[in-house]
């Protein structure tokens, strides 16, 4: 007997109503609603943008450079883009989890429409009009932090809480992210530094070229406007509320966060 098709609506109702404090956190879907693979967590996933709003943005990143990359699309309620360089003040307690990543993020000024060519390395650059500093704070809508499996995770934007865009460059043909370096500091101190690019998934335009042929798809593909945050450079940090977090990208720019 074949497995009963999932019902992307009802996974995603789960933790839309759960993020809007209708019903109980859940620890994970209930067995039924529980995607299985990729396919079903991108379907959940797309079911839960949708609910929520326009799309501003997208994560991306890949475990190695080698492995397959995964996104989430970022809806308008979740990024803020500073002005210059000053702080965005956002409050704790509008999250469940506060985990903060210093990342890369490609500002979009020109759409990448989903089509049956796909497009260069060269196209995708050219698409893209400046590149920031900026920070994720990871979140959950599940009652425990990590305790799902990974396309329960996927599922739920990928435990995307807030996307924060500081400042950057638009000479983006000289930005080299493979030796850029990176401090994530909380209150004043260094949690993590790297002299040069601590993300995992090694070149970020192979993620952005693998976004605009095959992630973006499903939800109609890359647009003018959009902003892509290419992955962790530094890993996750937990902090508390009251948190100051600044993301420096020496030479490049910084993103400055107050969870107040």
């Amino acid at each position: 007997m074949s497995p009963t098709a999932l019902d992307p609506a009802a996974s995603a109702a789960v933790i839309t109503q759960a993020r809007e404090g209708r019903t109980p956190r859940p620890l994970d879907f209930p067995a039924g609603l529980r995607p299985r693979d990729a396919a079903e967590a991108y379907a959940v996933q797309d079911a839960v943008v949708r609910a929520r709003g326009p799309i501003a943005g997208w994560k991306v990143g890949a475990a190695s450079p080698q492995a397959q990359p995964a996104r989430a699309a970022l809806t308008r309620d979740s990024v803020w883009v500073a002005a210059a360089s000053e702080p965005v003040l956002l409050a704790a307690s509008g999250f469940a989890v506060m985990g903060v990543e210093a990342e890369l993020v490609y500002e979009l000024g020109a759409d990448l429409p989903a089509r049956a060519t796909p497009y260069s390395a060269a196209e995708v650059l050219a698409a893209v009009v400046s590149v920031r500093a900026a920070i994720e704070v990871c979140d959950t809508r599940f009652a425990a932090w990590a305790q799902q499996g990974e396309w329960s995770r996927l599922a739920d934007q990928a435990c995307h809480g807030a996307l924060i865009v500081g400042s950057g460059t638009d000479a983006v043909g000289a930005v080299q992210p493979l030796v850029q370096g990176v401090t994530l500091s909380v209150n004043g101190s260094a949690a993590v530094q790297h002299a040069a690019w601590g993300n995992p998934a090694g070149d970020p335009v192979r993620l952005l070229v693998w976004l605009a042929n095959e992630g973006a798809r499903s939800l109609g593909g890359l647009r003018a406007g959009q902003w892509v945050t290419t992955g962790s450079c530094t890993g996750t940090v937990l902090v508390a509320p009251g948190s100051e977090v600044v993301a420096d990208f020496p030479g490049l720019g910084r993103a400055v966060l107050h969870l107040r």
